[in-house]
């Protein structure tokens, strides 16, 4: 099965996610695509992260169709964005979609996600933002909509809805997820004291993006060997 590795990963993937406190019983969801592929990989409908395993997950094609595996119910909506983005960006083999407290909180203010914290900034002018539009449930039109405004990023929140992030691996997408989760409970917590705050300046903050997004080779993969490790005897 040449899969197998990376179908391991995205099970550590849902794990790790549910191990963090990110999940959101069933209702989000991670994709992994070999590379070049015109399909992916995706745990179905209506099983919680912490109990994905290999007969869960689902291989899709980018345009919402079941090639194997059984969807007792059709996950439209997670096809329609997980398929528009990898039909769009021939550069992204995963995408995380989460609904987080903390990223919806900061999806909806209008100053966005500030500079506060050194969590936010690999997203320093590198991240976008998708209006509101209810489910994303209509490919031509939402699906569009959505690959539109995350351009060429690999972060983007949400308005009202959670985050999405994106990367050339599970491992990269997962360094973003986790930052941008963290960057945003920070913020919260910043702006809850209702205190004056000091922003660094704008060349440093660039920096300290240049720094942060080159100081491993393959972005995230540290951070991955260590939480995977959590899981070698359950898969």
């Amino acid at each position: 099965m040449p899969d197998l590795p990376i179908k391991k990963d995205l099970l550590y993937a849902y794990r790790i996610i549910a191990y963090l406190g990110m999940d959101d019983l069933t209702y989000t969801h991670i994709t992994v695509r070999p590379e070049n592929a015109d399909f992916f990989y995706i745990a179905k409908f209506g099983v919680l992260f912490n109990q994905v395993t290999f007969d869960d997950l689902v291989k899709v094609s980018l345009n919402g169709e079941i090639l194997d595996g059984e969807e007792v119910i059709y996950n439209k909506t997670a096809y329609t964005i997980h398929g528009s983005v990898y039909n769009s960006r021939s550069d992204v083999n995963a995408v995380y979609h989460l609904h987080t407290q903390a990223s919806i909180a900061v999806s909806v203010m209008e100053c966005g996600l500030l500079p506060l914290s050194q969590f936010a900034m690999p997203f320093f002018e590198n991240i976008s933002y998708y209006k509101y539009d209810s489910l994303a449930s209509d490919k031509a039109t939402q699906g569009a909509d959505l690959v539109n405004s995350l351009g060429s990023y690999k972060a983007m929140l949400m308005r009202s809805h959670g985050l999405l992030t994106c990367g050339s691996s599970l491992q990269e997408a997962l360094f973003y997820t986790r930052f941008l989760e963290q960057a945003c409970r920070t913020q919260v917590a910043i702006l809850s004291t209702r205190q004056k705050y000091i922003l660094p300046e704008s060349d440093v903050c660039r920096k300290a993006r240049h720094d942060m997004l080159t100081f491993e080779e393959r972005l995230g993969e540290r951070d991955w060997k260590a939480l995977s490790k959590l899981f070698e005897k359950r898969v």
